[in-house]
């Protein structure tokens, strides 16, 4: 309980602030109260993940500062929207790439999402990703759109390559939220708003996806075969969420995507938006990887499985809310231009 009020409190000061050490204080009680919630299993992977995790979060947190520091000696401005010098933007960019694990800092997040449990990997995914957004969100007019768009669309294009051969359903998780946030970066110097919008959506239909997963204790491909036997109507949604996340038209994901191509098309950016439309593909074969698995019946393979108990208890009221989200929310797009 004391860790996750500390990791609200972390996102709170961050989210909040507008003095450069009150957002560094912020980062770093969020990171120092996600490492018990990582290495809390003792096994060997989870305090390697746990190490993992505070080294590139101790480099980007130094970085952070250092940046705002840079900033503060050129202008004398420790105020986070006046970040005007450009040396302090190109390492600020970097720190909070780190952060987020965009490619090319992307290494860490994969190893550390496979050593995590589900639900602190759900926090990794989801709540660690709002501070640094938040602070990209209030430096975003003074970035330099020409390497948030390459971070974006490598992060796209390796985001969806790596995530091809995986077997185990946090790193490809985690893959999905590197090209993710690659959409959420081809945007931020644009329409900040898009990316906010993008990162809510993302969070919502990670965090059902997440939480189904953990109903049914699925960790690996092998293991969400038999899955379907315990609870098959949330299979069967979870099977809809995947295509959300994907990005397909009738489905909530889609709309964010819509958006960001409608604006980058509007920037003058067609070529950009066509790219980081083709790569969104290699994670749409992945997603469609996991759905396949998520609702096949039979096991492809001849080695007898033994089927699962269906659980007793239904699933809860948190994931049916989530779930109806994650897919019927695209009649709202209408409405969302008029909010932006």
């Amino acid at each position: 309980l004391i860790f996750i009020a500390s990791l609200l409190l972390g996102t709170t000061i961050t989210i909040s602030s507008h003095h450069w050490v009150m957002a560094w204080t912020g980062l770093e009680i969020n990171t120092l109260a996600i490492l018990p919630l990582i290495s809390k299993s003792h096994h060997p992977r989870a305090v390697e993940a746990a190490t993992k995790y505070f080294l590139t979060q101790a480099a980007a947190s130094a970085l952070v500062l250092f940046s705002s520091m840079t900033n503060a000696w050129q202008t004398g401005q420790w105020d986070i929207t006046q970040l005007t010098h450009p040396t302090s933007c190109l390492i600020l960019t970097s720190a909070l790439a780190i952060k987020l694990g965009l490619v090319p800092f992307h290494f860490w997040f994969p190893e550390v999402l496979q050593g995590s449990p589900l639900t602190t990997g759900l926090l990794l995914s989801t709540v660690m990703k709002l501070p640094p957004i938040a602070l990209l969100y209030m430096t975003s007019p003074s970035l330099n759109p020409t390497l948030l768009t390459t971070l974006a669309i490598l992060s796209t294009a390796l985001g969806g390559w790596m995530g091809l051969n995986q077997t185990q359903i946090r790193k490809i998780l985690a893959f999905s939220s590197i090209s993710h946030l690659g959409w959420m970066a081809i945007i931020i110097a644009y329409s900040p708003k898009l990316t906010l919008l993008n990162f809510y959506l993302y969070a919502m239909m990670t965090t059902t996806v997440f939480l189904t997963l953990n109903t049914t204790k699925t960790l690996k491909l092998s293991t969400l075969m038999t899955a379907w036997a315990k609870t098959p109507p949330l299979n069967a949604m979870l099977l809809l969420t995947l295509l959300s996340l994907a990005g397909l038209p009738p489905l909530t994901g889609f709309l964010p995507k819509w958006l960001i191509i409608q604006e980058l098309t509007k920037q003058d950016m067609t070529p950009a938006a066509t790219l980081i439309s083709l790569l969104s593909l290699l994670s749409l074969f992945f997603y469609l990887r996991l759905a396949y698995c998520t609702t096949i019946t039979l096991p492809p393979h001849t080695t007898n499985h033994m089927k699962q108990w269906r659980t007793g208890k239904p699933a809860n009221i948190t994931i049916a809310i989530l779930t109806t989200m994650s897919v019927m929310l695209l009649p709202l797009s209408p409405m969302i231009p008029t909010l932006i």
